[in-house]
């Protein structure tokens, strides 16, 4: 029996792995936290509205395992502050609040290019996020690192799509690299595959893991 907490569960691997969740009788009851109710009924789904400035999580079932799969871009949140406020301070919010009611495993979804020397401050603070995350506390930390993420989203993102555009005319040149696009319905399910199969300590997965152990 495994309660599974998940946040980011409008956006593109978020809902994807919402529904692998759910359609998966080994986690018994599944809460799905967000700033706006999702159109989604089942009868091992909660749903808890929150603010993640003051996340509240009383009366909810203890979690198991936490997924964080919340992410936006700097010119959809509008600024560097508001970009940061989610890709950082909220993850972390929520991390914490997981862990003080009983979560001992973490997976959080990041970005192939994380890293804290980067220029690119996206990069910058998805490095940020994963070393903050290690000094929670939690006995299993699993951290997602896709590329190019591929599928319907439901915002328009101009920039990926050329990227996307670029990876598919580049392919083969792109096949060895882990820069090569994943579907996000893959990351869901290899975050399932290691939640099933949890790593001690914190442990990095690349996009080309994920590929393996999503069937990509």
């Amino acid at each position: 029996m495994t309660t599974a907490w998940i946040v980011g569960a409008s956006g593109l691997v978020g809902s994807s792995l919402l529904t692998q969740l759910l359609d998966d009788p080994r986690f018994t009851a599944v809460v799905s936290l967000g700033r706006r109710p999702l159109p989604v009924t089942h009868p091992r789904l909660t749903q808890r509205t929150v603010d993640f400035a003051s996340l509240d999580v009383s009366g909810l079932a203890p979690p198991d395992v936490a997924f964080c799969t919340l992410g936006t871009t700097i010119a959809k949140a509008g600024s560097a502050e508001a970009f940061r406020a989610v890709d950082h301070h909220a993850v972390m919010a929520f991390a914490k609040a997981a862990f003080d009611a009983g979560a001992r495993r973490f997976e959080v979804v990041t970005a192939h290019g994380a890293d804290a020397g980067s220029m690119v401050l996206y990069n910058r603070v998805k490095a940020e996020v994963e070393a903050d995350l290690r000094t929670v506390g939690f006995t299993s930390l699993a951290i997602a690192r896709p590329s190019l993420l591929l599928g319907d989203r439901a915002e328009s993102r101009p920039g990926e799509r050329v990227a996307v555009v670029a990876s598919r005319l580049l392919g083969g040149l792109l096949r060895p690299f882990e820069a090569r696009p994943i579907e996000a319905a893959v990351v869901a399910r290899a975050l399932v595959a290691i939640a099933h199969d949890p790593p001690s300590g914190a442990v990095v997965y690349p996009s080309g893991r994920l590929q393996t152990l999503g069937g990509g």
